[in-house]
């Protein structure tokens, strides 16, 4: 029988290097399986140490399946242990991971979409997916991430609520009612990580698989990628300068999406005339409406515009998101709705994300109690407007307005120059890119459409870059 040894000049505890080795013996076929091991008092005397420390080492070894006992035949090195070693051997990689095409190809699509193709020499970035933020911006979040963590009790950091942090969603209702006159009880209210995250629920909660969604076209590709992989059947409907054409809706649709305050992509506001077609088709046919209201909040003619949920409450679900309110990284959206179809929400929540995490909840409760967020609002308002007004300008001084369709200019964070569809989009993209300019090219915004041009985003290009990018655009474009 192979012998045990012990280092004393080695800090791991000798019990430990006792059963190390026994385990190394065992496994290695050194104490074949059924073998006799002596009894502690005998192997103590053998190896120089208590018995006390032989009988840790046994106890040890019979815990973990390593050896058996018999009251009459004493301890014995086990059948499984050798089995499992070699198992080990001849297992040298775990099982496949299966083929997810649809997932692989729609996130290839998405991160194409959000950042376009990757070039250090990028010196001027017109993207339309983030906000402005500033050094009064980190100062504030800080201050209110220091100070909501050290007020927060100790039944904070339990499980917490599946509709998100209740003060938090206390804030989003005085902020929707006073702002924005939406009138909600506090329990239509659930808080999510997202635009995506909120669509996920949404499709898991009010769908069934197979069900048909209609999405604008161009829209927001993360809309129907979210609603694809969660095996609905989504087709498009075409967006003209009114907004969606209702009249295109599949008349199967369970669920329509909508961004009508600032269309994703083309820009256009949707008409009054549509918003009361798609209301009263809505309640006819019986479909979900999701209205996205993800940057109408920037308006720069008169305040923004009234919501579809605030006139149809009963059957339309308002997402809004802080991602272009406030930053993208604190992760955090509501979905406003019915009463009923927020618990299944939430009952989705509970079951497959628990809750939110606490600290940004804390954090943007905080900082939207202490007066944080309207102030930041009201600073990057004065900012966008500079900049919508220095876009503007640029466009219509090079003669860009002249040779492309210019919309999308009364709200929100971007526009779109358009370009016929004969246009070779992709080539100017990528010259645009070598020249240093990166512009976001609308045929990633397109579903079935064949529609080409540029969402051009301001929020965090200053006005000398926006007049320097717009002017070596138009050198390329023109």
């Amino acid at each position: 029988m192979k012998m045990l040894k012990v280092n004393r000049e080695d800090k791991i505890p000798i019990w430990q290097q006792l059963l190390d080795q026994a385990i190394h013996h065992i496994t290695t076929g050194k104490w074949p399986p059924g073998e006799l091991l002596p009894p502690s008092r005998e192997l103590a005397l053998l190896v120089g140490v208590s018995r006390s420390t032989i009988q840790i080492v046994y106890e040890e070894l019979f815990s973990r399946g390593y050896t058996v006992t018999n009251w009459r035949g004493g301890t014995r090195v086990s059948e499984w242990g050798l089995k499992a070693n070699s198992a080990e051997e001849t297992t040298s990689h775990g099982p496949s991971t299966p083929a997810l095409p649809l997932l692989n190809t729609a996130v290839d699509e998405l991160n194409s979409w959000f950042r376009g193709t990757e070039n250090p020499n990028v010196e001027i970035d017109f993207c339309p997916h983030e906000p402005y933020l500033d050094e009064h911006f980190q100062k504030n979040w800080r201050q209110s991430f220091l100070q909501a963590s050290s007020e927060a009790d100790l039944t904070t950091w339990g499980y917490g609520n599946p509709y998100g942090f209740t003060p938090l969603r206390e804030q989003i209702q005085r902020y929707l009612t006073f702002e924005r006159g939406v009138h909600v009880d506090i329990d239509q209210i659930i808080l999510t990580s997202g635009a995506q995250h909120s669509i996920d629920l949404i499709a898991q909660a009010l769908l069934t698989e197979g069900e048909t969604v209609s999405v604008e076209d161009p829209g927001f590709p993360a809309a129907w990628m979210t609603m694809k992989y969660r095996r609905m059947n989504v087709v498009s409907v075409p967006v003209d300068e009114y907004g969606i054409q209702v009249n295109r809706i599949h008349p199967q649709s369970k669920l329509i999406f909508v961004t009508p305050s600032h269309q994703c992509a083309v820009g256009v506001i949707m008409s009054e005339p549509r918003r009361q077609q798609l209301l009263q088709k809505s309640a006819q046919e019986q479909f979900w409406i999701v209205e996205d209201d993800y940057d109408g909040e920037f308006r720069y003619r008169g305040g923004p515009l009234p919501t579809l949920f605030s006139q149809q409450p009963q059957n339309t679900l308002y997402m809004m998101s802080f991602s272009k309110m406030v930053a993208p990284g604190i992760r955090i959206s509501a979905v406003i709705g019915p009463k009923d179809a927020i618990r299944q929400l939430a009952q989705v929540q509970a079951l497959t994300y628990r809750h939110l995490p606490i600290m940004e909840q804390l954090t943007l409760s905080h900082f939207i109690e202490h007066g944080h967020f309207m102030r930041h609002m009201r600073r990057a308002r004065n900012v966008y407007r500079r900049r919508h007004e220095a876009m503007t300008k640029a466009i219509m001084a090079t003669g860009l307005a002249e040779r492309f369709k210019l919309s999308g200019i009364e709200t929100g964070l971007h526009m779109l120059l358009e370009a016929e569809e004969s246009f070779d989009e992709e080539a100017m993209t990528n010259l645009a890119l070598d020249k240093g300019i990166r512009v976001y090219p609308l045929s990633k915004y397109c579903l079935e459409t064949n529609r080409k041009g540029w969402v051009l985003g301001f929020a965090k290009v200053d006005e000398g870059a926006i007049e320097e990018g717009i002017n070596r655009l138009a050198k390329i474009l023109l």
